[in-house]
């Protein structure tokens, strides 16, 4: 038992011990990669902690097995503040999988006395891509496509190669800016449309929270067209179990009671990053617990809530300032919080629980501050969820008395 290491890990982006479900979702992946001609590209959406990094991973090698490059990385803020930036991106992204490819020999003349002379390789590495990029004329989006044909003419003839798979994590930070006139995710829409438009199989796969997709209509109307939506949510009850049960089936010191895997799959209501949250500090117990008595007692959930609280709520909640907070607290006792909920649905609770009640108006001034606080989301028109999973559930811890006499 000293040398057994707790399987569980629910830090950003790490593969847990076991996947569970997700296979009608991997089926939409699978029938998308079957493209000839690219039609649809797929964008992998959900709340944080559903597991959308951990997926990525997952389609990865299904993307190269079925022929299919994979090059990308997580887009951050700084790569979308201007048209140049994103395209810096793309450049040293697609130089990863292009670097080794020779398109040319230059002779190189020694300076010493001998006079001799080399053949050097000149590869498609960032360099050469920039020097494409940098001596094309026109805008930075005419620049890009003539990169990306570059580079085709010399894929195109690779055997076994179906096409380019450009993945972008965090993509809902790619925006447009207008006060800026600097447009970098329109860029990217354009630019792969025309590339697409001329039979060139370099596919877009955006994975970001559900604010991604409105963002891409609204820049491009066509990205409705352009974009597959793959939605990750919830694991169904027995995934959940297969997610606790699966990663201590051998050579554990303990195994979880039909008690326990029944309270953490009620607790973590499928999220995945929660499943692994608390398996794992229950773990850590069960195990100190079995050294010491050589048993194992009730999972600790009040005190592992509390830790929960600590390290994935809190400092989001930090972001919200006091009368926020009073609207968010209003927003927790409705009976569809974790679902989604209106703007009327609020101001009419808040004139039932609280002294000074929010006005219609009031409410979707500061849904919109919310929304920029990474809060909420506005899901389809006048509907809002919260953008973080079981945030109500953490509400009600913070406001136990809830609903306020008036």
């Amino acid at each position: 038992m000293a040398n057994f290491v707790n399987p569980y890990r629910p830090g950003a982006g790490h593969m847990p011990p076991y996947l569970a479900g997700r296979k009608e979702e991997k089926k939409e992946f699978e029938r998308i990669l079957e493209q000839e001609t690219v039609l649809e590209n797929m964008i992998l959406t959900g709340l944080r902690g559903v597991g959308k990094t951990v997926f990525l991973e997952k389609l990865k090698p299904l993307a190269i097995s079925s022929g299919w490059r994979w090059v990308g990385t997580d887009l951050s803020e700084s790569a979308s503040l201007t048209e140049e930036h994103i395209a810096t991106r793309l450049l040293a992204d697609l130089s990863t999988l292009t670097s080794s490819i020779v398109v040319s020999k230059k002779t190189k003349h020694d300076l010493g006395f001998s006079g001799s002379e080399t053949e050097e390789n000149v590869t498609l590495d960032y360099n050469h891509l920039s020097g494409v990029f940098s001596t094309t004329p026109g805008l930075v989006s005419d620049k890009l496509k003539a990169v990306l044909e570059h580079v085709w003419s010399f894929l195109k003839d690779e055997e076994k190669f179906k096409g380019v798979i450009f993945t972008y994590d965090e993509a809902q930070n790619l925006s447009d800016h207008a006060n800026k006139d600097q447009y970098p995710l329109s860029l990217l829409l354009d630019v792969f449309q025309s590339i697409q438009k001329k039979d060139i199989p370099f596919m877009l796969l955006l994975a970001g929270l559900p604010t991604l997709f409105p963002k891409l209509v609204d820049a491009r109307t066509f990205a409705e067209r352009m974009f597959h939506v793959v939605t990750l949510g919830r694991l169904t009850d027995p995934e959940s179990e297969k997610a606790i049960r699966e990663p201590v089936k051998k050579d554990a010191p303990v195994v979880f009671t039909e008690e326990s895997v029944s309270l953490i799959v009620k607790t973590a209501r499928g999220y995945p990053y929660f499943i692994q949250f608390i398996c794992r500090e229950t773990y850590d117990v069960f195990i100190q617990q079995h050294s010491e008595t050589g048993a194992s007692s009730s999972v600790p959930m009040a005190s592992i809530l509390a830790k929960l609280d600590a390290d994935f709520f809190d400092g989001r909640w930090g972001r919200a300032t006091d009368r926020q907070r009073e609207l968010l607290r209003v927003v927790s006792t409705l009976e569809n919080c974790n679902e989604e909920f209106s703007v009327q649905e609020i101001s009419e609770k808040s004139k039932e629980i609280i002294e000074k009640p929010f006005s219609s108006s009031h409410v979707n001034q500061m849904l919109a501050s919310l929304i920029k606080a990474g809060l909420i989301y506005k899901n389809r028109f006048g509907r809002y969820s919260f953008a973080i999973p079981l945030m109500g559930e953490f509400l009600k811890r913070q406001y136990p008395e809830t609903p306020v006499p008036r």
